[in-house]
């Protein structure tokens, strides 16, 4: 199907739900070259990367990242990314397919500004592929083509190393399912070859853009374009915890007269989850329009749960009705069905947090 300007499967010969479940029980691999990888030089980059994002870049250790968000000057949200600040001399930034090309174009743009008052900062884009393994089988599967302990790296921590023969692979333990994985930065020439090596493994099966949904909706986790853009500040989209204490307190990102004027007075909306009792009989049903003017409101994400065997969706409501528990009405192809507001994530995550 069409992506982001990329044409992905949906899955590879196993069905969705087949697919789905293999990941929450093995792992699967998930090809996501199509995610933006930018690194960024200079003796500035930490200055240069806060002036963009709301994220406290300064404090992350050798080798770990953050999610965070590029905001706008009215405190909404042009893209969430990854960024982390390398043991070696760059910051490394996943950006979202979909917003590749305004990212880069901000990136470089405020580069440009930095560097015509004197600041030491520049970008190169990177032409690795990137492949992402997911799943409680994970760890075993990849720490035998590894010869660094495995059992050392906490999620969202970054190493670079050779992966299964394949040198100069940025391995970060960070995925977009909920389970424990690592998303693997390749260079391009050696991807086919790498992910052959992993798929030679029988607990490992190709995952497509459908269980990639599926995973991430369970896990409570947003897509960009759907369920936060522009129109959706931080505040509204409750990820108020992506904000810095020190960058709250300096408000020196873009849009910060908004967003800390939301935390004060409340945003007006807020996202939450939404599971529907209506009896999942295949994947043609889902909960895909808006709330029914009970409480007024927008679906932005829904699908049946796999693991739940209920449907399942997130979406805005007024903050007022906005607590779990609430039950509301939702509309699936001019029908009326009961929800209830329910919190997130809907399927337990497993991130690692080495001891």
């Amino acid at each position: 199907v069409p992506f982001a300007g990329w044409t992905l499967p949906l899955h590879y010969g196993q069905g969705h739900l087949q697919s789905h479940l293999h990941t929450r029980r093995h792992c699967s691999l998930f090809d996501v070259s199509h995610m933006l990888q930018t690194l960024v030089y200079g003796r500035d980059r930490i200055r240069f990367m806060e002036s963009l994002v709301v994220g406290d870049i300064a404090e992350l250790k050798p080798g770990q990242g953050t999610l965070t968000l590029l905001t706008n000057e009215k405190g909404g949200i042009t893209d969430d990314l990854i960024v982390t600040n390398t043991s070696e001399d760059h910051l490394y930034v996943v950006s979202n397919a979909a917003c590749a090309d305004k990212d880069l174009a901000i990136l470089r743009d405020r580069a440009a500004q930095l560097q015509a008052t004197g600041s030491d900062v520049h970008l190169e884009v990177s032409d690795n592929a990137l492949l992402a393994l997911q799943g409680p089988s994970m760890a075993r599967v990849l720490q035998a083509g590894l010869s660094d302990d495995l059992a050392k790296l906490s999620f969202m921590n970054s190493i670079t190393t050779t992966v299964f023969g394949v040198p100069g692979c940025r391995v970060t333990r960070c995925g977009y399912t909920g389970e424990d994985g690592v998303e693997i930065s390749v260079p391009a020439a050696r991807a086919v070859e790498l992910a052959e090596q992993l798929l030679g493994v029988p607990d490992v099966w190709l995952a497509g853009l459908a269980a990639r949904d599926s995973l991430r909706l369970e896990a409570g986790l947003c897509l960009y374009g759907n369920d936060i853009d522009e129109t959706v500040t931080p505040a509204e989209a409750g990820l108020m915890w992506t904000l810095g204490k020190r960058r709250r307190v300096a408000m020196d990102f873009p849009g910060a007269a908004v967003i800390m004027a939301q935390v004060k007075d409340k945003p007006r909306r807020r996202r939450v989850g939404l599971t529907c009792g209506l009896a999942w009989t295949g994947a043609g049903q889902a909960l895909l329009n808006s709330l029914y003017p009970h409480i007024p409101g927008t679906v932005t994400s829904g699908c049946p749960s796999p693991c739940l065997g209920k449907n399942i969706a997130m979406g805005y409501v007024e903050a007022a009705h906005s607590r779990a528990g609430t039950e509301l009405t939702v509309e699936v192809r001019k029908k009326q069905h009961p929800a209830v507001i329910t919190k997130m994530p809907f399927v337990p995550t497993q991130y690692y947090m080495a001891k």
